[in-house]
């Protein structure tokens, strides 16, 4: 495999729970219900850069009297199922950057009403209190209109970009020299002042802080904040290159300041930049540096993001569609969803139309089955983002469809994940449920999962059919959003596996989604408290009466 590099890597919340760093603290999230009906262009709806991405939900347990007799499921899913189909259904994720042009509620209604999976919000524009209010905003669409839309923050990283000096040339910083970084757009070279990348790149930080460019170039403490802007001292000299790279460092450890932000939040991913090596995931893969660690950095993240504007600056023009591939494929080997970013509609953000070669573009990584697609200036700031999500809508389904008609099915996975014999169980399972799946012509997979661990599993198969996945943990929902062809469901379990079955179909008939003569696959990995796991992993067919 050739080397690569991953700028973000996603990192799951159980395993950030016993980090000492920072306390996740504990989250309640509302239950999803429809107060009304929706209305939506004339459908209604009842109510290469690798990034690696962080998972951050807490747990939460749904109380059960809460979700006696509802159906947490999302509403545009409702309505897709009910128009199209089970095999019409959209397999690919879609991921939308919000920025000015569609951070109203409104707008991000209709970005969700368009198939929105996951909301993206890209901590170096805009401030703090702007992201805490886009955040809430969704929540609040997803609490009071019955969306399933989880928010991803893409941190500044460890590293940011600091805009050009206004010299051509390396600049030296003398020991004790004193240096102003700001944020103010001017012509040409001032001296002794360095002009960052973006608004909000003093955030957070204190005096006493240090700034290690380019990774030790050149040293500088913080000694005064005014405004956005950023008063220092060199205190280890070096040369300044034009568009260096900066580290914020308090005590001697990276700033983690907008990770802290996040989980305050309650974001569901957190995606970080300039992710070199496993040792620092959470992770994004953007730079040739990390492809070299391409497989340590998949294997340390829960997901990983491929930005391709960025990696196009790394290596070969010519690579990057092999290099997307392979990192796609590994992604599928190692059971970690992949999300393909960067231009695959840039001309949609002045034209209401894509280029041909954007829709072939996006139809490729469709192919490859990525998990998900990601759109950033088409919907950040572009005039036609709803239109941008459409495309990539109708894109992604033609391809799908396309695929199922020529029967080009990815191979299965080749490694073997499974340490402990449970897990083993649990993966065989699941490569057998994709087949029998496809062999048995199934219009539905059911799973029923606590952690989602064999929803992602049968994902990782790419099977025909949508997988259902059936959960009583918020956390697990909104992480599932990533997962290529899973539709979460947020309802009450219980240890009666038969009383589940029955109960949730019953739901999902009385819905309009099931229809007599429709053949389920079942899975369950859903475990009675006193019992041993492999007890009750089980594959069963279901013919609905």
């Amino acid at each position: 495999m050739a080397s690569m590099t991953a700028d973000s890597a996603l990192l799951s919340n159980y395993a950030m729970a016993n980090a000492s760093a920072i306390n996740l603290g504990k989250r309640v999230f509302g239950v999803s219900v429809l107060p009304r009906t929706i209305g939506f262009n004339g459908r209604k709806f009842e109510s290469f850069r690798t990034r690696a991405v962080m998972q951050v939900a807490t747990p939460t347990i749904v109380e059960e009297s809460k979700m006696e007799d509802h159906l947490g499921l999302n509403v545009v899913t409702e309505t897709e199922v009910r128009e199209k189909g089970f095999m019409g259904m959209r397999k690919t994720k879609l991921v939308c950057t919000v920025g000015p042009s569609c951070c109203s509620y409104e707008e991000l209604e209709k970005l969700a009403l368009g198939g929105m999976n996951v909301a993206r919000l890209n901590m170096c524009h805009n401030t703090r209190d702007w992201h805490q209010d886009v955040i809430r905003k969704i929540k609040k669409l997803n609490h009071e209109l019955g969306f399933c839309v989880s928010v991803m923050i893409d941190t500044e990283g460890s590293q940011i970009h600091v805009a050009d000096h206004g010299a051509p040339y390396s600049v030296k910083a003398e020991d004790g020299s004193i240096w102003f970084f700001t944020t103010e757009r001017f012509e040409g070279c001032r001296p002794f002042t360095v002009q960052a990348s973006y608004e909000g790149f003093a955030e957070g930080i204190k005096e006493g802080d240090e700034l290690v460019v380019d990774g030790g170039m050149a040293t500088f403490e913080v000694i005064e904040r005014i405004g956005n802007d950023l008063r220092c001292k060199c205190i280890d000299p070096g040369l300044l290159l034009p568009r260096a790279k900066l580290s914020f460092w308090r005590d001697g450890k990276l700033d983690w300041s907008d990770i802290e932000f996040g989980i305050s939040e309650g974001v569901d991913f957190i995606a970080m930049s300039f992710v070199k090596d496993a040792d620092a995931v959470l992770a994004k893969i953007e730079s040739l540096e990390s492809l070299h660690k391409l497989e340590e950095i998949v294997e340390a993240s829960d997901g990983i993001m491929v930005a391709r504007g960025d990696l196009g600056v790394e290596i070969p023009l010519e690579q990057i569609p092999t290099v997307q591939e392979e990192i796609i494929d590994l992604c599928r080997q190692l059971n970690k969803p992949v999300i393909v970013a960067s231009q695959l509609l840039e001309s949609m953000i002045e034209y209401p139309t894509p280029t041909r070669a954007e829709v072939a573009d996006v139809s490729e990584a469709v192919r490859q089955y990525a998990d998900a697609l990601m759109l950033s200036g088409e919907s950040a700031i572009g005039s036609f983002g709803e239109k941008a999500l459409s495309v990539l809508c109708m894109a992604s389904s033609r391809m799908e469809l396309w695929s199922r008609e020529e029967n080009q099915r990815p191979s299965l996975p080749e490694r073997k994940l499974g340490v402990s014999l449970p897990d083993q169980i649990a993966e065989q399972i699941c490569n057998c449920a994709g087949r029998m799946a496809n062999n048995l012509g199934v219009d539905a997979i059911f799973v029923y999962t606590k952690h989602g661990k064999m929803a992602t599993l049968l994902s990782r198969n790419r099977p025909n059919p949508p997988i259902f996945a059936f959960t009583n943990e918020k956390s697990t929902q909104m992480a599932l959003n990533l997962q290529w062809g899973v539709t979460p469901v947020l309802i009450e379990l219980s240890d009666d596996m038969e009383a589940n079955i029955t109960r949730t179909t019953d739901l999902i008939k009385a819905k309009g989604m099931l229809k007599e003569g429709d053949a389920v696959l079942i899975i369950s990995d859903v475990s009675r408290t006193c019992a041993t796991p492999t007890v009750y992993q089980s594959l069963q067919v279901k013919v609905i009466s």
